[in-house]
């Protein structure tokens, strides 16, 4: 079992890596439109390693996902609605199928943000509030990261300059999850929930780097 499991976990991140960084190459020196058009689609290979080697194998795990999807959702939707939290700013084509102008993925990748920077939280702090207020920081760097050229993929557009209010509204809410499901006592897949993460940072810090043309 935990030779399969080893199996499982190393085919998952290798999995992870080989689509991330071929969208980079591919974006950088291949056809920089239909890499940029297939994002979703790279997202949703996230999520389904999430669900499977994470992974939400209990009750507890499928209804806390759901909750937290939902908060996510219902924030956006009064964001890109009323203006409210994050701005004034819509969402793109690249990220799939929406709900009333809010793209599912996105309330499902705010449900895997809080699971996966809880763990990462865990392996260098010990009591509770701290790992909270660590997960929700790295929420936060994440969306920080993505904020540049998230106009370029088509992910959603600011009128204007991205607020401040952007991020006290994600660490805000991030504190909010994380303060639940820390309530909730669950664990996961450590090399997974890393790997989940960095792969995300890794990805967003080149062009937050290097840029886009």
């Amino acid at each position: 079992m935990a030779n399969q499991k080893l199996t499982a976990n190393t085919i998952g991140i290798l999995v992870l890596w080989l689509f991330h960084i071929s969208g980079i190459l591919g974006i950088y020196y291949g056809d920089q439109e239909w890499f940029i058009s297939k994002s979703s689609v790279t997202l949703t290979i996230s999520l389904l390693i999430f669900f499977f080697l994470f992974p939400l194998n209990e009750k507890k795990h499928y209804l806390l996902f759901f909750l937290f999807a939902t908060i996510g959702m219902l924030a956006e939707w009064l964001g890109v609605h009323y203006g409210l939290f994050f701005g004034d700013y819509a969402y793109g084509e690249n990220l799939g199928p929406n709900l009333d102008g809010v793209p599912y993925l996105i309330g499902a990748f705010w449900a895997l943000l809080t699971f996966v920077t809880a763990e990462i939280a865990k392996l260098f702090l010990a009591k509770k509030w701290q790992v909270i207020l660590l997960a929700a920081s790295l929420m936060v760097f994440l969306d920080f990261l993505m904020e540049k050229n998230a106009p370029f993929f088509d992910f959603w557009t600011f009128e204007g300059t991205v607020p401040v209010n952007n991020y006290i509204s994600w660490f805000v809410l991030g504190v909010l999850l994380q303060v639940i499901l820390a309530s909730f006592k669950v664990s996961g897949n450590k090399p997974i929930a890393i790997n989940l993460y960095s792969v995300q940072l890794v990805f967003f810090a080149v062009f937050y780097l290097f840029g886009l043309n």
